[in-house]
């Protein structure tokens, strides 16, 4: 027999964390693993959306959301404490930064703050980014409480900083020109 999707277990304000232990849906780790979920989410709508292949980034892509899914896990086990993410390690770091210098070498370097936007890729990275940057806040907020792998700190700063550079990267490539800010605008 099939099991429903809803349980009635949450409606009471608590969800289940890995492992049963029931927490607030406002608890600081339900956010930064929810953030995690949004920002795959997010990449998701990203990659099915537009014209990912053409841009030969699409493996990296699947990539970035299966680790995301081994972060989301760990985030949601509280005795994960002192344990590293499973499958993530500076190698992957490495791999978010070769493929940020690949890029950017393509790039004219930058003269301000760049507007979001452009083609649509772009702006799906661009939410990306915001995304990541959240998710990388919460999570920051959940390390004061209990101990993070710090690989998972430095894989979230790289990767806002990858949906940078592949906004950028798009936007060049398909000839949109990139709108700096206008502070007296």
């Amino acid at each position: 027999m099939k099991s429903k999707v809803y349980t009635l277990t949450g409606d009471q304000g608590t969800t289940s964390l890995v492992g049963g232990k029931r927490v607030s849906k406002d608890d600081i780790r339900v956010e930064a693993y929810g953030t995690i979920d949004e920002l795959n989410a997010n990449i998701g709508l990203l990659a099915h959306n537009t014209k990912l292949e053409d841009t030969g980034k699409a493996p990296l892509i699947r990539t970035i959301m299966n680790k995301l899914f081994n972060i989301g896990a760990y985030l949601a086990t509280e005795n994960a404490y002192g344990d590293k993410v499973y499958g993530l390690t500076d190698a992957d770091v490495e791999l978010l930064e070769n493929n940020i210098d690949d890029m950017d070498a393509e790039l004219p370097p930058l003269r301000g703050f760049i507007l979001p936007g452009g083609s649509r890729l772009s702006a799906l990275c661009d939410v990306c980014r915001t995304i990541t940057r959240r998710a990388e806040r919460r999570v920051i907020t959940l390390s004061h409480k209990a101990y993070v792998d710090p690989v998972l700190i430095k894989y979230l700063n790289r990767l806002s900083d990858f949906f940078f550079v592949f906004a950028r990267f798009n936007n060049i490539n398909n000839q949109f020109e990139e709108n700096y800010w206008d502070k007296n605008a």
